[in-house]
């Protein structure tokens, strides 16, 4: 999956560090991110790419975590792809970059750039927040109000009955592939809860059995991923819940498409019984 960067090492502990000319940095223009021009990889740019242009960048940036010995820090300036050689690029290259830890940095500092950015303003007292220099938390000085990055648990299930695994489309979104029953656990509810009231929700049977698999961060919606295989208990006739899904069909093992990348646990967990790796 995407964060499984080994032998590289990611490290998020928050270091009160001012950076240094080969340090990297990370620039977000709404869903793009700044990269090498000419490079068919996610190639980030170091402080001494632009200390001739933007002498002073490297004084405005906060430090997001380290991969390695390698530090990486967040920017805010606009307008760097005026420098020569390099290009905002969709935050979709996140999903088909083949050296991980390249992805999986990008994609968390695009999480935490979104933290910063929709709490720039107190949620209390409407003042302005100011970074604490102790640990990754942003505090107000009238009110005292402090704010940690915000992470949602989402579930996974995967449905199986016999040989065959239920498979969803979603509706009205981009990604057009296979996905399998996924939702946000609600206020007062449990895991496995969750899992029981979105199938029935999206597509009206219902599960037993039980059996979780594993977790993953996603730092795309700022969710962490818990997996679980299910097993249909009951009638196996789907209705789908039109305004999430536009698809559920039951698939056969040997017809699930096989996943290439495998950058998420729903295309791990696919895989997984495709291929007959995990027990039920």
């Amino acid at each position: 999956m995407i964060q499984d960067i080994e032998p590289k090492i990611f490290n998020n502990n928050f270091k009160n560090k001012k950076a240094e000319p080969q340090d990297l940095f990370l620039s977000y223009k709404g869903d793009t991110v700044l990269v090498r021009e000419e490079k068919d990889k996610l190639w980030y740019p170091s402080f001494s790419d632009f200390e001739v242009e933007y002498p002073h960048l490297i004084d405005k940036s906060q430090f997001l975590f380290s991969i390695d010995d390698i530090n990486y820090y967040l920017v805010e300036e606009m307008g760097l792809d005026s420098v020569d050689g390099w290009c905002y690029v969709t935050t979709n290259r996140f999903r088909t970059e083949q050296k991980y830890w390249r992805s999986y940095a990008g994609v968390v500092g695009w999480q935490l750039n979104r933290w910063y950015s929709n709490h720039r303003f107190c949620s209390k007292c409407g003042k302005s927040m100011k970074h604490s220099d102790k640990e990754r938390m942003l505090y107000c000085e009238i009110c005292g109000f402090q704010k940690y990055p915000t992470i949602s648990p989402c579930v996974i299930v995967a449905v199986h009955n016999g040989n065959r695994l239920l498979l969803t489309k979603y509706a009205g979104r981009a990604y057009t592939k296979f996905a399998l029953v996924a939702g946000f656990a609600e206020i007062g509810e449990s895991l496995e809860q969750t899992v029981h009231r979105e199938v029935k929700e999206e597509v009206g049977i219902k599960v037993k059995n039980l059996k979780f698999y594993k977790s993953q961060p996603w730092p795309f919606t700022d969710t962490l991923l818990v997996g679980f295989f299910a097993e249909l208990d009951g009638d196996d006739t789907i209705t789908i819940q039109e305004d999430e899904l536009s698809l559920g069909v039951w698939v056969n093992r040997e017809d699930i498409p096989p996943e290439e990348l495998k950058i998420s646990l729903t295309g791990e967990m696919m895989e997984a019984f495709r291929t007959g790796l995990v027990e039920l």
